[in-house]
C-alpha cells in the first residue's frame, strides 16, 4: 500500500460517493455534494483497505485509475453509509421518551 494508492483512493471516493449517495437515497443530489464527497472518500479509504485485507484482485484492465479502485471506493462509501444509518438510528431518541 502505497502513498499514491492512497490518493488514487481518495479521487476515486468522490466519484464513488457520489454514485453510492444516489443509490441509497434514489435521488440525483444524493446526500448533498460535500456529504457524497467526504462518504466516497472515507468509503474509498475503507473499501481498499478491505478489498487489500482479503486478497480481492478482480484483474481488471489497469488504466491511471483502476476499475478496482472504483469498485472498491463504492463497497466502502455503501458499508460507511450502511453503518452510518445504523448508529443514528441506535442513537435516536425515540417519541414519547425523555
Amino acid at each position: 500500500m502505497t502513498i499514491g494508492k492512497i490518493v488514487v483512493w481518495l479521487i476515486v471516493g468522490a466519484l464513488a460517493g457520489t454514485l453510492a449517495g444516489r443509490v441509497m437515497t434514489f435521488s440525483k443530489r444524493g446526500f448533498g455534494f460535500w456529504s457524497n464527497m467526504a462518504i466516497g472518500m472515507i468509503g474509498a479509504l475503507v473499501g481498499g483497505f478491505l478489498f487489500w485485507l482479503f486478497h480481492i484482485d478482480l484483474h481488471l484492465a489497469e488504466i491511471k485509475i483502476t476499475f478496482e479502485d472504483l469498485i472498491s471506493a463504492f463497497v466502502g462509501s455503501l458499508v460507511c453509509i450502511i453503518i452510518w444509518r445504523l448508529i443514528r438510528r441506535a442513537t435516536e431518541k425515540k417519541p414519547g421518551t425523555k
